[in-house]
């Protein structure tokens, strides 16, 4: 069965950066789009960034533009979203999901097969 490992959370001050990572033992994520939704409490799932088959890349809202990047490294079976300039509205937990054709369209239901890895960014 399917189980994601997300990781590289943690407390971070506002304006500082993390690398996310998402992996999947015994599970090839090359064949698919991966992303990186977050969930803030109190909060719905939020699509961040998505990666497609073809590695062309999925924004949803502005709010990662400029700031997150999403790339897989295929040797590793990872996916990354590197995170810079944080702000205290980037805290939630982040999670990855996986899609075998596309990325899901804005507000479709994905499903989580990851514990989520939280990140804080605070003072």
């Amino acid at each position: 069965q399917l189980q994601f490992v997300e990781s590289g959370g943690g407390l971070v001050q506002p304006g500082g950066s993390l690398k996310l990572s998402c992996t999947a033992p015994g599970f090839n994520l090359d064949p698919y789009a991966i992303g990186w939704f977050r969930q803030a409490p109190g909060k719905e799932l939020m699509g961040v960034l998505c990666i497609e088959r073809d590695n062309q890349i999925t924004h949803y809202g502005d709010s990662a533009k400029g700031r997150f990047t999403i790339y897989r490294e295929n040797a590793k079976n990872t996916v990354y979203l590197q995170m810079t300039s944080l702000k205290p509205e980037d805290t939630a937990t982040y999670y990855c999901i996986v899609d075998e054709v596309r990325c899901p369209a804005p507000g479709h239901e994905v499903d989580l097969w990851g514990q989520g890895t939280q990140v804080t960014v605070s003072s």
